[in-house]
């Protein structure tokens, strides 16, 4: 979750401070790494997923403070749209018992959100894009209250110097410009977190860049934008687009953007800080009163909170995180490519398949990465996000082969071994593999769903377009809740 700010006048000095503390901040990163004070006994995992408001027929509703209140747990925020609503599952332990009762928590915390937000004649709903989402509800306006968000779109746009401009291929293209950043609040995700040792943490996110293609071809479910058909997963392009701060010139001079796949494989975590470092102007330049080289000589341990403040700025799919829990500092991989829904077994499906390929990968001896290019692992993220199940992805091996036939072949064979090495219980295993088994035979995602169900309505009944959007939204809200995984749901509203 992003961390809350107070509305301040950003000076030139104020930037100067900042970078210095961050440099700081990196020094003392690199002194805890080499001294090994990340031990931890078992990895946790956590799970954050954002979702969207919705009123009786479909459309946004801009509720999110009044429901959030109605909601009254700490385990619940805002979102950068007042449609919008966040939940941070508590972390546990992987293949402890808290993992057979994670889809029954998750369960328990959206029936009781979504019972306080119908006091509001609300809905809550787990997509990736909210189908019924028209331009006339992106403005500033809409921005949640949050001091954060303001802030945020005010020093993206002093960066930018320029209106952002929208430009989406696809079945119906779009091309739009908008003139703050709430195009990026129609992108709602799922984020999975896996603690991870500073030794294996290159390992790790080395493999969740190879397999980010591969997780969005069969969890697909963004295909509609502002009445547009467009990618499987459009919110991938959305999401690059609506947070980018370079105008053509600096594109054009490759300034890196700040929704980023990165540039290579690493060996370290600290590769990953330092180039955010680097690369990257600070969006939010405000500095805490530590002294974290001072903290570490005391025998604390320091926050970081520039460097943690600054790496919530630069959007990576695979994102690090440094933090401290209970006193004690440890390292994450955030996981960030996959939408939020179609319903929490599915979600949870995703979470075991991913954290089962991902022991796997991260354990080879001869690993993925050192047989395929990093270029070709971010082209795979972008034609699986295209094509969905439809794609073809490159796989070491394999060569070119359709994502469905890569994920039953190769990848899930794997997710089975590496939940069994997790500790995963076995009928557990089975069911949630069993999903993401079932999608690939079906070849039934979110997406296509979504596509199918659209062009239905409107082939039997002439319904223009945003009233079958908010027909499909409303089928979807039914089956979403009735938790009946998405290879089962058949076309309709």
């Amino acid at each position: 979750m992003g961390r809350d700010v107070s509305a301040v006048a950003i000076s030139g000095e104020d930037r100067r401070r900042y970078r210095d503390k961050v440099r700081r901040c990196l020094d003392v990163l690199a002194r805890m790494l080499s001294e090994s004070q990340f031990d931890f006994e078992r990895p946790h995992i956590g799970l954050e997923i954002e979702l969207n408001l919705v009123d009786g027929l479909g459309d946004p509703l801009m509720r999110n403070d009044d429901v959030l209140k109605a909601i009254a747990d700490p385990a619940w925020a805002t979102e950068l749209g007042q449609f919008n609503l966040e939940i941070n599952i508590p972390p546990r332990e992987l293949g402890g018992e808290g993992t057979d009762e994670l889809e029954a928590e998750v369960r328990g915390y959206l029936n009781h959100a979504d019972g306080a937000a119908r006091e509001f004649g609300a809905s809550l709903a787990m997509i990736g894009i909210l189908p019924t989402l028209r331009r006339s509800d992106i403005g500033e306006e809409t921005l949640s209250s949050n001091a954060r968000y303001k802030l945020l779109n005010e020093q993206i746009f002093a960066a930018r110097g320029e209106e952002l401009h929208i430009d989406v291929e696809g079945p119906e293209p779009l091309s739009m410009h908008a003139d703050n950043i709430t195009p990026e609040a129609a992108c709602t995700s799922v984020q999975f977190h896996l603690q991870v040792s500073p030794d294996e943490f290159g390992a790790h996110w080395n493999a969740a860049q190879a397999i980010a293609g591969p997780q969005v071809a069969m969890a697909a479910n963004s295909p509609f934008l502002f009445g547009h058909r467009l990618w499987h997963e459009t919110r991938i392009t959305l999401f690059e687009q609506a947070t980018d701060t370079r105008p053509d010139e600096l594109k054009a001079q490759g300034v890196r953007p700040r929704v980023w796949f990165g540039e290579r494989w690493i060996t370290s975590v600290f590769d990953l800080f330092e180039e955010n470092a680097r690369y990257f102007p600070a969006l939010l330049p405000l500095c805490d009163d530590e002294d974290p080289l001072e903290t570490l000589r005391q025998g604390g341990i320091p926050e970081l909170g520039e460097l943690s403040l600054h790496n919530g700025t630069v959007y990576r799919w695979n994102r690090p995180i440094y933090a401290v829990v209970n006193g004690r500092p440890h390292l994450r991989v955030e996981n960030r490519v996959l939408p939020a829904g179609p319903t929490v077994s599915d979600i949870v499906a995703n979470g075991a398949f991913y954290y089962g390929v991902l022991r796997m990968l991260a354990e080879e001896e001869r690993p993925v990465w050192s047989r395929m290019s990093f270029a070709t692992a971010a082209d795979n993220l972008h034609r699986a996000a295209r094509e969905g199940m439809e794609a073809t992805l490159y796989w070491p091996g394999l060569g070119d082969v359709p994502a469905s036939e890569l994920v039953l072949r190769r990848l899930l064979p794997l997710a089975y071994e590496g939940l069994d090495r997790w500790g995963v219980e076995p009928s557990r295993r089975d069911r949630l593999l069993g999903i993401i088994e079932r999608r690939c035979v079906t070849g039934r995602t979110g997406a296509s769903w979504q596509i199918e169900t659209v062009q239905a309505i409107e082939d039997s009944f002439g319904t223009e377009r945003h009233e079958a959007l908010r027909l499909m939204t409303r089928g979807y809200i039914d089956r979403m809740n009735s938790n009946e995984p998405v290879h089962t749901w058949t076309p309709g509203p």
